[in-house]
C-alpha cells in the first residue's frame, strides 16, 4: 500500500520529477491528467425522468396494478360479445386501477426528483481555485485543473483542493471535522510519519481535501486528486452502496406475492371445478359459450384480490406524516422510508456537531489559590469573582489570533480553541476587542507542536508584558514562580506538584487544559526571541475545555432507551473524550457497556465485531470505513438501523443504514443530500419526536393493511363460495358481486376511510414498547386476525345473500320489494343488491375496529379521530344513494350497478346484519384483554 506520510518529502518530488521552486511545466500537466485524471469527483449517470419512471414501475405491488388492469380489460373486450351486458364494467375498473398506479407513481416520482444528489455536493465544496507554482510562475487556476505534482500554496480561510503532503508548514493548522469528525483543529507539520494504518487525524504531514485551513500557511506537492482523494474514495463509498428495499417495500411486495398466490390458486380451483362441471354431468354448464363465466369469475376473484388503494394510501399516508415531522424540524427526503423510523432499534450517532456543539467550550477556569484547593468549580460559580481572573482572561484574549464573527456571534474565526477564550472573556463581560486596544501587540512567537506554546509580546502604557498559553507540563518548564492573591512567589515543587494534579484530574474528565503565564519585560532588553520571551515565567492559572453535549440531548435518549431503542456514539475522538461524554450523556455505563477504539476493531473479524457489538455503546478513533462495518454488523443481527451524522466522512455510513439522519445547520451537503431525513434544527431531541410519529406512521399503515386486506379477503371468499354454489345449483344461484360493485367497495368503502385511518393518532403506550425488531408489518397475529375477520365478513355477507330473495320476496313470507322467491329461483340482482350492501357497510363500520386491536372503540374518548367519522359517514351515504339511484333508476342503471329496490325494512336488516362486525371484533378484543389468550383475536 502506498503510504504517503511514511515517505521522505523528497522521493515524493523525485517521484514526480518537480522542483518545488519551479512546479511542473505544461508538458507535465498534460502528461499527469492523462495519468491520473482530473481534480473533480465523478458521479453516477444521471437518470432522466423516464428511467425513474420506468424503476417505479418495477415495483411488484405497481406491476400487478398493472396485470389487474389487463386483466379487466380483457374481461371488457371478451364482454363485446356478450348481448345481454352492455355496460362493460370492467373498462372502468381497469381505467380506475391505472389512475391510482398513475397517482401513486406520480408521487413516487416527485420525491425521487428531489433527492439523491449527494455527489454534487461533494463538487460544491471543493475550492473553486488555487495557487500553484508552475514553470517557475505563481498563478491562480480553478482547483478542477490541479494535477497530481502540483506544488500549491494554503493559507487561513483556505479549503484543502486535493490531497497534499507538506513542504512547508508555518503554523499550520487545519480543521478536518468534516472528514475525521475531531471539532479541534490539527497542527501540521512535514516531518516524516512511520507507522501502519495511521488514522487520516494523526497523518500531521499531510492536508486533505475539503479540510479548512484555520491558522498559518503551509506549501505542498499534491499527490492525489479527484476521486483518489480521501474524499473520493468517500465518494466511491456512497456510490458502491447499493440503494436497499425498505422494510415497508420489502412488505408490500412479500403482500403482493401472497396475494398474487392466492389470487392464482383460485383461479386454478375454478378452472378444475368448471371443467367437472362442464365435463358432462347432467344439470352441469354443458353450453360451449358457458366457458366465459368462469373465466370471468376467476379474473374477478384475481383482481378482487388485490387492494388496489393500497399503495397510493400508504404513500398518501406517508406524505400526511412527512408533512408533519417537516413542521417540528425533520425534513423527510424519501417517502417510502418514514416508517423505517418506526421500527428503528439501534441509532448510531456521530458526536461531534450530533451529540455535541461542534464548538469548543471553557468550562473550568483555576487561578492558583483554586489549584491549591482543589477547587475545580465551573464558571459559573466564579463569575462575581472577575478580578481574581482577570490575568487569565487577559492572557487568553492577547496570547490568540481568533476572531468573533460579528454578523454570528456563535461563529469562530480562526482555531476553535482560541475562539472558546473570546467566548470564556464574554462570559464575565469583557470585550476583547477593547483589550486588544489596551494591549498593543508587537511581536509573537507562534505554537509549534516541539515547544507547544505561544507567546506575545504586548504594550500598555509604557509597560511591557509577554503573554504564553500552553501545554501545562511543557509550560511549567519555563516558569519560576507563580502569582498567588496578587503576589508573585517563588515555584515550589509542592506548587508544581499541585499545578500537575490539577491538569490530570481534569483530564479524566475528558477536558482539555491550557496553562497561562506572563511576565513583565524591560524595554531595554533589546533581544527579542523565544528563548529570552519564554523564560522565567509566572504561572498564573489554567483553563479547562471541551466540546459539550447538547443540552436536550441526555433526555432525548432516555426517551430513545425507554422505547427499547439503543442508542451508539461513533466518534474520531480519543477514547477518554468519548467515554466521559457518553457517560454524561447516558449512553454507556462501566462494566456494562463496552468502548471499542478503531485499532481494535480494525484487527476484529465481521464475526467478532457481530457477536460483540450488542454490549457496545461507543466505538472511538473511528473511520469512515469503519462506520460502515459497524452498521453492517449491527443490520447483521437483524436490527433496523439509523444513523446521525454532519461530516463528509458520515455519508456512506447514513445510506447504508436503514435510515440516515443528517443535521441541518452544521451539517456539510454530503451528509445532507446523502441522508433520508434532515433534522433543521439540529437538535437531537427532533429524533425523538420523528421516531414517535416514525411509530405512529407505522402502526397506521399496519391497521390499513390489516383492513384492507380483511376486505379482500371477505371479498374472495364471498365471490368464491357463491361460484361453488352457483356451479352445482346453477339456475338458483348467480355471481355475488360484479366488478362494479367490487369497485365501489375497493375505492369508496376501502380507500377512503383508509385515509382518515391512516391519519388516526398514536395509542399512549407507543412510545413504552420495545422496537419492533423482525420487520414483518404483518406477524403471524395479524395474519391471523385478518383470515378471522374477513371470514366472519364473508359469512355474513353469504347469509345477506342466501336470504335476499326472502327479504325482498313479496309474498307472504316478505318484506316488501321485487322477487321471485327462492323456490322458483333467485333473482340474480337480489342477491347482489344485499351481498354488495353488507359487505360494504359492514366494512365501512369495522374502519373503527382498527383503531386498536386491543382497545375498544370506546376507550378513546379523548382521542377521537373526527376525520374517521366524517369519512364513515361519508362512505355509508355514498353506499346508500348508489342504492337508491340504482332502485329507483331505470334498466341501464341497475345493469350498470346490479342493485335492485330496496324498501326501508330491508334497509334496517341489511343494517343490522353490517353493524353485528362491531360486537363481534368487541367481544374479540374483551376475550384478548381478560385472558391475555388467542393473541389473534
Amino acid at each position: 500500500m502506498h503510504r504517503n506520510y511514511e515517505i521522505e518529502i523528497n522521493e515524493i518530488l523525485l517521484e514526480h520529477n518537480v522542483k518545488p521552486e519551479h512546479g511542473l511545466n505544461t508538458q507535465q500537466v498534460i502528461e499527469q491528467r492523462k495519468l491520473f485524471g482530473v481534480n473533480e469527483l465523478k458521479q453516477k449517470k444521471k437518470q432522466n425522468i423516464f428511467v425513474i419512471i420506468l424503476n417505479e414501475l418495477k415495483d411488484l405491488m405497481i406491476i400487478i396494478l398493472l396485470l389487474a388492469a389487463l386483466l379487466s380489460f380483457i374481461m371488457g373486450i371478451l364482454d363485446f360479445n356478450n348481448q345481454d351486458n352492455i355496460t362493460h364494467s370492467e373498462l372502468y375498473e381497469g381505467i380506475v386501477i391505472l389512475f391510482i398506479v398513475f397517482l401513486t407513481v406520480a408521487i413516487a416520482v416527485f420525491q425521487q426528483v428531489k433527492t439523491n444528489s449527494a455527489l454534487e455536493a461533494l463538487k460544491k465544496i471543493s475550492a473553486p481555485t488555487s495557487r500553484v507554482i508552475r514553470d517557475g510562475v505563481t498563478i491562480v487556476i480553478p482547483s478542477s485543473e490541479l494535477v497530481v505534482g502540483d506544488i500549491v500554496y494554503i493559507e487561513d480561510g483556505v479549503i484543502v483542493p486535493a490531497d497534499i503532503r507538506l513542504i512547508e508548514a508555518n503554523n499550520l493548522s487545519l480543521q478536518e471535522a468534516s472528514l475525521t469528525g475531531e471539532s479541534k483543529s490539527v497542527k501540521k507539520h512535514t516531518q516524516t510519519i512511520f507507522g501502519d494504518n495511521i488514522p487520516l487525524g494523526d497523518q500531521k504531514n499531510m492536508c486533505f481535501s475539503s479540510s479548512i485551513v484555520t491558522y498559518g500557511s503551509g506549501v505542498g506537492v499534491v499527490i492525489a486528486v479527484g476521486m483518489n482523494t480521501e474524499v473520493g474514495k468517500i465518494a466511491n463509498m456512497i456510490n458502491s452502496q447499493e440503494t436497499n428495499l425498505t422494510p415497508l417495500k420489502k412488505n408490500l411486495n412479500k403482500i403482493g406475492k401472497i396475494l398474487t398466490y392466492i389470487g392464482a390458486i383460485i383461479c386454478l380451483l375454478i378452472v378444475v371445478i368448471s371443467c367437472f362441471f362442464i365435463s358432462g354431468k347432467d344439470g352441469g354448464w354443458n353450453k360451449t359459450q358457458n366457458w366465459l363465466e368462469p373465466l370471468m369469475t376467476s379474473i374477478a376473484l384475481a383482481v378482487a384480490a388485490i387492494p388496489e388503494g393500497l399503495p397510493a394510501v400508504a404513500t398518501i399516508v406517508m406524505m400526511f406524516g412527512v408533512q408533519k415531522m417537516a413542521k417540528k424540524n425533520a425534513l423527510i427526503h424519501k417517502l417510502s422510508v418514514v416508517e423505517v423510523l418506526g421500527s428503528t432499534t439501534v441509532v448510531c450517532s456521530d458526536k461531534t456537531g450530533t451529540l455535541t456543539l461542534n464548538k469548543m467550550t471553557v468550562t473550568n477556569i483555576l487561578n492558583l489559590d483554586d489549584i491549591l484547593n482543589e477547587n475545580f468549580a465551573i464558571i459559573a460559580d466564579k463569575k462575581e469573582r472577575k478580578e481574581k481572573y482577570l490575568e487569565i482572561i487577559n492572557c487568553g484574549i492577547l496570547c490568540n489570533n481568533a476572531e468573533i464573527d460579528l454578523s454570528d456571534f456563535e461563529k469562530v474565526i480562526g482555531d476553535p480553541t482560541e475562539g472558546a477564550l473570546l467566548t470564556l472573556a464574554n462570559s464575565f463581560d469583557i470585550n476583547y476587542h477593547d483589550k486588544r486596544k489596551e494591549f498593543i501587540r508587537l511581536s509573537e512567537c507562534s505554537f509549534d507542536s516541539i515547544r507547544k506554546r505561544m507567546s506575545v509580546l504586548c504594550k500598555k502604557d509604557e509597560q511591557e508584558t509577554i503573554f504564553v498559553k500552553g501545554a501545562c507540563e511543557e509550560l511549567l518548564s519555563c516558569c519560576n514562580s507563580v502569582l498567588i492573591n496578587g503576589k508573585v512567589i517563588e515555584l515550589t515543587e509542592e506548587y508544581r506538584k499541585k499545578i500537575i494534579n490539577a491538569t490530570e484530574q481534569m483530564s479524566k474528565q475528558a477536558l482539555r487544559c491550557l496553562g497561562f503565564a506572563e511576565k513583565k519585560w524591560d524595554k531595554s532588553n533589546e533581544i527579542k526571541n523565544i528563548e529570552t520571551f519564554e523564560k522565567e515565567l509566572t504561572f498564573i492559572g489554567l483553563v479547562g475545555m471541551i466540546d459539550p453535549p447538547r443540552s436536550e440531548v441526555i433526555s432525548a435518549i432516555n426517551v430513545c432507551h425507554t422505547a427499547g431503542i439503543k442508542v451508539v456514539m461513533i466518534t474520531g475522538d480519543h477514547k477518554l473524550t468519548a467515554q466521559v461524554i457518553a457517560k454524561e450523556l447516558g449512553i454507556y455505563k462501566d462494566g456494562v457497556n463496552n468502548i471499542i477504539v478503531g485499532n481494535e476493531l480494525d484487527a476484529m473479524s465481521d464475526e467478532q465485531l457481530a457477536n460483540i457489538i450488542e454490549s457496545t455503546t461507543v466505538f472511538a478513533r473511528i473511520s469512515p470505513e469503519a462506520k460502515l462495518r459497524i452498521v453492517n454488523a449491527f443490520k447483521k443481527n437483524n436490527e433496523i438501523v439509523s444513523m446521525t451524522g454532519d461530516g463528509v466522512n458520515d455519508a456512506p455510513a447514513l445510506k447504508t443504514a436503514d435510515i440516515g439522519i443528517a443535521m441541518g445547520i452544521t451539517g456539510t451537503d454530503v451528509a445532507k443530500n446523502t441522508a433520508d431525513m434532515i433534522l433543521l434544527d439540529d437538535s437531537f431531541s427532533t429524533i425523538e419526536f420523528a421516531i414517535y410519529e416514525g411509530r405512529k406512521i407505522f402502526r397506521n399503515i399496519q391497521k390499513v393493511i390489516q383492513f384492507l386486506l380483511t376486505g379482500n379477503i371477505a371479498e374472495v371468499l364471498l365471490v368464491f363460495f357463491v361460484f361453488i354454489l352457483s356451479a352445482i345449483f346453477p339456475n338458483t344461484f348467480h355471481e355475488a358481486l360484479n366488478p362494479i360493485q367490487l369497485l365501489i367497495i375497493n375505492i369508496i368503502t376501502d380507500t377512503i376511510p383508509c385515509l382518515a385511518l391512516g391519519v388516526d393518532s398514536a395509542e399512549k403506550n407507543i412510545m413504552f414498547s420495545k422496537a419492533i425488531k423482525n420487520k414483518n408489518i404483518i406477524n403471524k397475529e395479524i395474519f391471523l386476525r385478518i383470515l378471522i375477520q374477513g371470514l366472519f365478513f364473508s359469512i355474513i355477507s353469504l347469509i345477506a345473500y342466501l336470504l335476499a330473495d326472502f327479504i325482498f320476496c313479496a309474498g307472504n313470507n316478505g318484506i316488501g320489494g321485487h322477487g321471485n322467491g327462492w323456490i322458483s329461483g333467485l333473482d340474480e340482482n337480489n342477491g347482489m343488491t344485499l351481498a354488495f350492501f353488507v359487505i360494504a357497510i359492514s366494512q365501512t363500520f369495522h374502519v373503527l375496529n382498527q383503531r386498536s386491536n386491543t382497545e375498544s372503540i370506546f376507550s378513546r374518548k379523548n382521542e377521537q379521530n373526527y376525520l374517521l367519522f366524517l369519512t364513515v359517514l361519508i362512505s355509508i351515504s355514498v353506499v346508500v344513494v348508489l342504492t337508491l339511484i340504482s332502485g329507483y333508476g331505470n334498466d341501464t342503471t341497475k345493469k350498470i350497478l346490479g342493485i335492485n329496490f330496496m324498501s326501508w325494512q330491508c334497509f334496517i336488516i341489511a343494517f343490522l346484519i353490517s353493524i353485528s362486525i362491531l360486537p363481534f371484533v368487541e367481544i374479540c378484543k374483551f376475550i384478548k384483554r381478560r385472558t391475555n389468550r388467542f393473541a389473534f383475536l
